[in-house]
């Protein structure tokens, strides 16, 4: 794919200056459904069942810049605007590419796959377009990191993809991710864990979900209709029951009647 060239204008500089903030506000314009696997309950995150959510992406050029947005939307589900949002900037006039923002890339639900899933789309996105840029390092947040477990998830998360992380204290709270060039990042992600699920395939689930529901339906009429004759049949019975008892009780007191007269 052709690069986009980076011009030197002072016009296009004064444009530059203010693409983030027109930017600022881009909308999802394409959608993908994602299907998140059923893995075992996790000690930290809890139940973490079989569920299905939306990507959405959104693309800008300039002759300076390059913005790719990545959004994730639970139905039913409200998050903050911070989470569930990944930009990568490319920045054509110093060639360096930038993943995510100052605050952090947060992604709920936690602990499913989703965040190497964005990263990844978002450095195939780069690799494709920019391969030989460099990559804007930066600090990592202490509140991504308050627990051994945490922590270890983050560093894995960033090494499977190609990051170097190196630790400023003994305490390793402040540490710093970087990397030489976009080609050094792998654009990889836990494919057993998100899958992209193709518009037929998720017209073809929705069918067999509504054939799965026909025959359930079919199965729980059956069983009414069985459980209204068992019904009738019990009621014969109890009828039946209660007129014998009655017979007999009869009976008895008749033969009392007989045998003190």
């Amino acid at each position: 794919m052709t690069e986009i060239a980076p011009s030197t204008t002072e016009a296009e500089a004064g444009v530059a200056a203010t693409q983030p903030n027109l930017w600022a506000e881009l909308e999802p314009e394409q959608f993908h459904l994602l299907r998140l696997a059923p893995l075992p309950t996790d000690r930290d995150t809890g139940m973490r069942p079989l569920r299905f959510v939306q990507l959405g992406r959104a693309e800008r050029h300039s002759p300076t810049q390059s913005l790719l947005r990545l959004t994730i939307q639970l139905p039913g589900q409200r998050v903050r605007r911070e989470q569930n949002v990944l930009d990568i900037w490319a920045d054509h006039r110093s060639k360096e590419v930038r993943f995510g923002s100052d605050s952090h890339l947060q992604v709920e639900p936690q602990n499913r796959g989703l965040g190497r899933f964005l990263l990844g789309q978002g450095i195939a996105w780069a690799k494709q377009r920019w391969a030989h840029y460099r990559v804007e390092g930066g600090a990592l947040g202490i509140k991504d990191a308050l627990g051994d477990d945490a922590r270890a998830r983050r560093d894995h998360f960033l090494q499977a993809q190609g990051f170097e992380l190196s630790y400023l204290d003994t305490l390793q709270l402040k540490a710093q991710y970087s990397a030489e060039r976009v080609n050094a990042l792998h654009s990889d992600w836990h494919k057993d864990k998100v899958q992209v699920v193709a518009l037929q395939d998720a017209a073809a689930m929705l069918e067999q979900a509504d054939r799965n529901l026909q025959e359930q339906e079919v199965k729980i009429r059956k069983l009414d209709e069985r459980i209204a004759v068992l019904r009738r049949e019990d009621g014969t019975l109890r009828f039946t029951i209660t007129c014998l008892v009655a017979f007999a009780v009869f009976q008895a007191g008749l033969l009392i009647w007989i045998a003190t007269r």
